[in-house]
């Protein structure tokens, strides 16, 4: 099943993503050209593993009855100084002292789920191609 994304170029150093009726904004920060406005899309990018994590942690919070009122999840990136490219993405899962300690591996095991984290596991095929008129 294919999903199509518009990208566009509303004005300056911002790019959009048009996802059904959304739009998913990205500009540059001030010294790369942009307004700072939003995200970059490589911190948007970064953002989707965190934020894709803890959909599955506030999932399992809801399907036990616990709240997630004070749940956090904290996400660091690391890159190789070489390359520039990131090498390694820690995420951290932030639960109250109250929080039943029994559930700590099934929490852990929930955030693993993640979709965007097992699609960077097998990475899928990119292509790049022009079409014109």
């Amino acid at each position: 099943m294919a999903r199509e994304f518009m990208i566009t170029f509303p004005g300056g150093a911002r790019v959009d993503a048009q996802v059904g009726d959304m739009v998913i904004r990205t500009d540059q920060p001030v010294r790369g050209g942009g307004e700072g406005s939003a995200p970059t899309p490589f911190e948007l990018f970064l953002a989707s593993m965190g934020t894709c994590a803890g959909i599955y942690v506030l999932s399992f919070c809801q399907q036990h009855g616990l709240s997630a009122n004070d749940v956090y999840l904290t996400q660091t990136v690391e890159t190789d100084p070489a390359t520039h490219l990131v090498s390694k993405v820690s995420l951290t899962i932030h639960v109250p002292a109250s929080f039943p300690r029994k559930y700590e591996a099934a929490l852990i095991r929930s955030a693993e789920l993640c979709a965007v984290k097992r699609s960077l596991e097998t990475p899928p095929a990119i292509t790049v191609e022009t079409q014109f008129g």
